[in-house]
């Protein structure tokens, strides 16, 4: 019997997912420690111990090497940490006398996907630093040329005038399963985590084919499944296709791997919307000119056309106070003369307001505490004749995320479920959050909007915290909201930066 192949070790870390316990600013990111760069990096708060910084490798692999580049804030004492589901860790190593630099740890055997540095002492009076972390090893899925299974039991679900679910049962793989490609008439439209998709942005009293197909973390590739068939049902006129997202363009390129907004424009353009909207934060940090101009406008910016934007915080930091927003956006940051107007498309009326006016907690205090704005919403709800009403704005009433529920966003969220609007979307946290529909107190009611924070759009995301009791789906990642719309109903996916369709809403049917 011939020995199995050994395959030598790769790097694993480089442009993955990090998590952090700190940073000490946004300049300072986790990602900053697995970019390649020897000049950017990694910082906790300071003087606080213990704090970690945790990557995941995207499939298990065993690891036989660590690479830590420590900059002038070292950690005296850490210990290397390796879990298979990023909660339950086993320590792999541990170091009690570090003295910085260079830390090359080798002779490792650990098993895992996720590997975490848990600095437990600092080497100086600061936080924890990182210029660069390095993991080496051999993926599972290295060498494997077996694909997945064909998945089986293809069959649809509810069938509206624009959207149909699809379901079918796992597939297996000698390996892992990393997800699945939905074919429509014999074209990928879509990937799926999951064995269930929603195909939405249909044309009514059409007939469609389907199949699936499975892929493994390898990248193999199953046959198709046996296709099934269905008719959208006959209505559900008036559709169109919006993208919208919130926090989007960091101050990086396309060059760099883990930038995230040309990775969201890139699902944007595969959308082909009808318009684009933008909850605020559209740049960081300060929002100048020179920075909407070098960043947002070489991935976002292609869609400044049909894009309708709202301000953030970030865009009161400029001085003076909107000027890159104002100027960048030119007419559309004030098409009225003020940073809230409203739009129509088919059977909807869209409300853009500029919530920074409310905000008491944050840097950018209102400047007249919005009591102009909410005047004018409430007129602009009281003269709507469209039967469907969405809103977007940047501070979100209700959020699991970092930021938590906003107080300052009461009146704005309160004039809107009076009026009985359909759907609001925020930003802000930089995640991703659905909630059921809810009244003005944030309890479920079929008769409230639903309320979506996509701060997901490409800033760096946040830690989040325990999930509302209305909160459908909560998600750390980047991704963009693929709206459907149609005179009478509207449905939401969240796009992730590969395709994936990461979260589907239900169909809802307007209120008025």
């Amino acid at each position: 019997m011939s020995a199995a192949p050994r395959f030598a070790d790769t790097l694993l870390s480089q442009g993955k997912p990090v998590a952090t316990s700190t940073v000490e600013s946004s300049s300072y990111t986790g990602s900053k420690a697995v970019d390649g760069s020897a000049t950017t990096r990694w910082a906790s708060v300071e003087g606080a111990d213990p704090q970690w910084l945790r990557i995941d490798l995207g499939e298990a692999a065993t690891i036989h090497r660590v690479l830590l580049n420590w900059e002038a804030a070292y950690a005296k004492q850490y210990r290397i940490e390796i879990s298979d589901d990023g909660t339950t860790f086993t320590t792999v190593t541990a170091v009690d006398n570090g003295d910085g630099g260079t830390d090359d740890l080798t002779n490792l055997d650990a098993h895992g996907r996720y590997v975490r540095v848990v600095g437990l002492a600092r080497g100086t009076s600061y936080g924890y630093s990182l210029w660069e972390t390095q993991v080496f090893g051999v993926t599972d899925a290295t060498g494997d040329t077996q694909p997945p299974t064909t998945p089986t039991g293809l069959q649809t679900g509810a069938v509206t005038a624009t959207s149909v679910d699809l379901t079918w049962q796992p597939a297996t793989d000698n390996v892992a399963v990393a997800g699945y490609d939905i074919l429509r008439d014999g074209k990928v439209v879509a990937s799926s985590d999951g064995p269930a998709y929603t195909d939405i942005g249909l044309a009514a009293n059409t007939t469609y084919s389907y199949t699936v197909r499975s892929r493994d973390t390898a990248g193999n590739i199953s046959p198709a499944s046996t296709a099934v068939t269905a008719q959208t049902k006959t209505g559900g006129s008036g559709a169109f296709i919006l993208a919208a997202a919130g926090d989007i363009a960091e101050q990086c390129t396309s060059s760099d791997s883990n930038c995230a907004h040309p990775k969201t424009a890139k699902q944007v353009a595969a959308m082909n919307p009808a318009a684009v909207i933008t909850m605020g934060d559209n740049q960081y940090d300060d929002a100048h000119l020179s920075d909407y101009q070098k960043y947002y406008a070489t991935t976002w910016g292609k869609f400044k056309g049909i894009t309708k934007p709202v301000p953030g915080n970030h865009d009161t930091y400029d001085s003076p106070k909107y000027n890159g927003y104002d100027t960048y956006f030119g007419n559309a940051a004030k098409p009225n003369g003020q940073r809230y107007y409203s739009w129509d498309m088919g059977n909807w009326h869209f409300i853009a307001l500029d919530s920074t006016q409310f905000m008491t907690h944050d840097f950018a205090s209102g400047d007249s505490g919005g009591a102009d704005q909410l005047a004018w919403l409430k007129d602009d709800l009281a003269k709507n004749t469209k039967g469907c009403v969405a809103a977007y704005y940047h501070h979100p009433r209700w959020s699991s995320g970092d930021h938590g529920d906003n107080k300052d966003s009461i009146a704005l969220w309160t004039a809107l479920v009076n009026a009985k609007a359909d759907l609001v979307l925020n930003g802000h946290d930089h995640d991703y959050e659905r909630f059921v529909p809810q009244d003005a107190s944030g309890k479920a009611s079929s008769a409230g909007p639903v309320e979506i924070v996509g701060g997901s759009g490409g800033a760096d995301l946040y830690p989040l915290s325990a999930k509302h009791a209305t909160t459908a789906k909560l998600l750390k990642t980047y991704g963009v909201l693929k709206l459907s719309m149609t005179d009478s109903t509207f449905q939401t996916q969240l796009i992730g930066v590969d395709g994936k369709t990461l979260d589907s809403s239900p169909t809802y049917t307007c209120h008025k």
